[in-house]
């Protein structure tokens, strides 16, 4: 009896051919963080946001444009406004896959990849610039019982919900969110990272001072999740940047 099998080389090539589909096929499905909920309540579509037009990615890890987005893609949206956001709240954000897309065009569901939100002080949210320091994470998820956090975002209709520190002190800070995708990602620079800030003022809050990174600086081209093969098999992910901090 003879048993037909499909030869190593074969199946290289067929995850080869995939990755490839999936880079190409899917090149202008990204997406854009552009709006923020407040405790439940929208805080209107684009508003206290800095948004690009275009919702190309960065895949240089080095670049200056890795805090707030930029060029390539030109920050022509960008909000007067800052949000009011009470220290402890739940801040909802949304992406959609161009800034006039619904629930249901989040991302390809290809773009597979980890989410993680980031916070730093400013002196006005509004006009100053996006800093390159004093960046510190109050969230991260990536994957988790063969679930990657980009599929929990499509099946919830571009929404996450994250809780703002309850002891960090009051001020302006820009809110980062911040998405990866992995499907191009298996040698660098591949990796398809999304990032846009919103423009909150904290009230309340108390006197903790976190941790914070550089951003650009807190990833490296060599980082495991940076460079990541999605087709391998792999069950594990090591999630770029600093943990979370906590109060």
């Amino acid at each position: 009896m003879r048993t037909n099998q499909v030869h190593p080389f074969l199946t290289m090539k067929f995850a080869t051919a995939a990755a490839l589909f999936a880079a190409a096929g899917c090149a202008s499905a990204h997406t854009i963080f552009q709006e923020i909920s407040v405790n439940g309540v929208s805080q209107g579509n684009h508003n206290c946001m800095r948004l690009p037009s275009y919702d190309g990615p960065i895949s240089d890890v080095t670049s200056s444009s890795m805090s707030c987005n930029g060029s390539p893609n030109t920050l022509d949206t960008v909000s007067p406004n800052v949000c009011s956001v009470p220290a402890g709240a739940q801040v909802t954000l949304r992406w959609g896959h161009t800034l006039t897309s619904g629930s249901s065009d989040v991302i390809d569901a290809s773009h597979k990849g980890p989410i993680m939100v980031y916070m730093a002080k400013v002196s006005n949210a509004a006009t100053s610039a996006a800093p390159t320091s004093g960046w510190f994470k109050i969230y991260e998820a990536g994957l988790s019982g063969g679930k990657w956090a980009v599929d929990n975002l499509i099946a919830n209709g571009g929404k996450l919900t994250v809780t703002i520190p309850s002891c960090i002190p009051a001020g302006d800070y820009l809110f980062r969110g911040e998405l990866i995708a992995l499907h191009a990602a298996s040698s660098y620079p591949g990796a398809q990272l999304y990032m846009e800030c919103a423009q909150i003022r904290v009230t309340g809050g108390g006197s903790k001072s976190p941790a914070t990174v550089s951003i650009p600086g807190a990833y490296k081209s060599s980082d495991p999740g940076i460079t990541y093969n999605l087709y391998s098999g792999q069950t594990t992910y090591t999630i770029p940047g600093p943990r979370p901090f906590t109060c």
